[in-house]
This record gives structure tokens, sequence and C-alpha cells, in this order.
């Protein structure tokens, strides 16, 4: 789970990098707005896991 949820952060901030790159914003737009996005998305995936576990029978 840990991975999973460093890789989502890590995309995301990725992607905030390299859209405010080829926007050449002067502040780090992209790059906050898809970091937080990307965290409470991968908030959602664990705690979702969380609540509801997969029953293997």
């Amino acid at each position: 789970m840990a991975i999973q949820m460093g890789a989502i952060i890590g995309l995301g901030a990725w992607g905030g990098t390299k859209l405010d790159e080829y926007y050449k914003n002067q502040k780090p737009i992209f790059t906050v707005i898809l970091s937080l996005v990307s965290i409470f998305a991968a908030l959602y995936l664990i705690l979702k896991d969380f609540i509801n576990p997969k029953k293997n029978n």
C-alpha cells in the first residue's frame, strides 16, 4: 500500500511539474494542485481498502 500511495503522489507531482514547465508558469500552480489532488486520491484508495477489505475465500 505504501508503494501504491507513493506512486500516485509521485505521478501527480511529476505531472504538475511537467505542466508548469510546458506553460512556463512563474509559480508552481499545477504542481501544487496535482500534488494535493493525488494525495487525496491516494488517501481515498487506502481508506476504501481499510473500510471494505476484500475477503479471500
